[in-house]
């Protein structure tokens, strides 16, 4: 049997103060804010983790409060001005956190326990924020003979980007086992969002923003305008990428995973190969895919720069990923001398990568009510593989060898999203790394997709094996 109660955390005498909300919440808000109310719970950042053997309850609890004092995104509220402009941030120093219990039966076993904390974690993370009026946080705990058995996070993305929840993870993590907070304060200096958004609004921010959004407009107005060819044409591009008659617009999207055990590991020797990392392995392998099913000797794409590698901004539990517009020659070519140019191509991107998006649309819808040809921005890349380190679970993960077939599914179709060509995710799990890929049906259907998917893995592969040889 299952019962539920709540339980209130206390905060009190936390940092305060109130000021310009900074770029990324500032760009994630508006994005929230225009969605459906029924769609809003879909940007949420979330995680969920069975905890074996499990740890004291009041351990996890006091663990949980010292997070709202170290991270001040935990209790901040944003507020829009009156005309639903200028929005500002409130961190509040005081208030209580709400955890949701579920208590199991001594005894309950260990499938059921990550039962009862699936159907806690999607009921947590099925509801949308007031970012407004609640602090952008949710904790759900699975508690059987005291020990808290599996944890559930769900935090606004006004909040935390993907690596700011891992960097969150890696904290809850250590203070659950004993760590001191003023020890984690003092070994990482977190930056708070305040102190960012006042670098931001300060001469150094202004002349870094516009330099950014300066190297932005010169990279779209070089970059191709249209990287698929339009829906019905009858050249051999069009037959590459696939036959889309029959398919409407309004048609929802597929999501295809690529589940592949090989390309773990695969993905590590190339970039070792080539001295570089393996996001710029699978970024080289996408933009040679992008080229091949388009028919085009180049590539662009929006990629997702977690910008962690900023000044004051590597421990940072708060949202600053931002999007690098990414243009890449020849990618069709060679895969080995394409990951090479791709290691050099995303390096400059990823610099300019942390600007004021706001800023940035506007000089973009001005440009194009001009008539002003821009790039292709339909296509997005975003590697979320290990944005969760120092998880709670405790049971190691099994060191992966590689071994086992490759599999793809189609889980899941999303409604339209205007715009959009596909978006690419990298994730991986203790066996394999996977692709998932959402697409327009109408540019990409799904034996494009496939195609797409498995050259990825073709190209990684082969690479492998021609570096074993040299």
């Amino acid at each position: 049997m299952t019962t539920s109660r709540h339980l209130e955390i206390p905060f009190t005498a936390g940092r305060h103060g109130s000021g310009p909300a900074t770029w990324g919440q500032r760009a994630i808000w508006g994005v929230v804010s225009r969605a459906a109310p029924a769609d809003r719970p879909r940007f949420n950042i979330a995680t969920t983790a069975p905890l074996d053997p499990g740890l004291p309850l009041p351990a996890v609890l006091d663990a949980l409060g010292h997070l709202l004092h170290l991270h001040d995104s935990l209790h901040t509220r944003l507020l829009p001005g009156p005309d639903g402009t200028g929005l500002r941030q409130q961190v509040d120093p005081e208030g209580r956190l709400t955890v949701h219990v579920r208590d199991c039966a001594a005894g309950t076993g260990r499938e059921e326990l990550t039962a009862v904390g699936g159907a806690l974690h999607e009921e947590l993370a099925g509801l949308p924020f007031d970012c407004a009026t609640e602090w952008p946080v949710r904790a759900g705990l699975v508690v059987a003979d005291g020990l808290v058995r599996h944890i559930s996070l769900v935090l606004s993305h006004t909040a935390v980007d993907g690596t700011g929840m891992g960097l969150l993870v890696r904290d809850l993590s250590e203070l659950s086992l004993g760590a001191r907070p003023e020890d984690i304060r003092a070994a990482r200096s977190p930056q708070q969002p305040l102190e960012e958004a006042a670098f931001q609004t300060s001469e150094r921010g202004r002349k870094r923003d516009a330099n950014a959004r300066a190297h932005a407009l010169r990279k779209l107005r070089a970059a191709p305008v249209r990287l698929f060819p339009e829906r019905g044409a009858g050249d051999a591009a069009a037959g590459a990428a696939g036959d889309a008659a029959g398919t409407g617009s309004g048609e929802r999207f597929p999501n295809a995973v690529l589940s592949s055990p090989a390309l773990l590991r695969a993905v590590e020797t190339v970039a070792a190969a080539h001295r570089t990392g393996s996001s710029t392995v699978l970024l080289a392998a996408a933009a040679a895919m992008t080229a091949r099913l388009a028919g085009r000797s180049d590539a662009v794409l929006q990629v997702v720069v977690n910008n962690r590698f900023l000044s004051g901004l590597t421990d940072a539990v708060s949202v600053v990923a931002g999007d690098a517009l990414f243009h890449l020659l020849d990618a069709d070519g060679d895969f080995g001398q394409a990951v090479g140019r791709t290691h050099a191509a995303s390096i400059a991107a990823y610099r300019h990568a942390y600007y004021d998006r706001d800023l940035l649309d506007a000089e973009i819808a001005r440009l194009t009510a001009d008539e002003v040809p821009l790039a292709d921005r339909s296509c997005v890349f975003n590697d979320t593989r290990d944005l969760l380190p120092g998880s709670l679970a405790a049971r190691p993960a099994p060191a992966p060898d590689g071994t086992g077939p490759t599999t793809l599914d189609w889980p899941v179709d999303f409604d339209p999203r205007p715009g959009l060509t596909y978006a690419l995710d990298a994730l991986s799990t203790p066996t394999a790394l996977q692709l998932a890929m959402t697409a327009d049906p109408a540019v990409l259907p799904r034996p494009a997709m496939e195609r797409f998917l498995r050259g990825m893995e073709e190209l990684v592969l082969a690479e492998e094996k021609r570096t074993a040889r040299a």
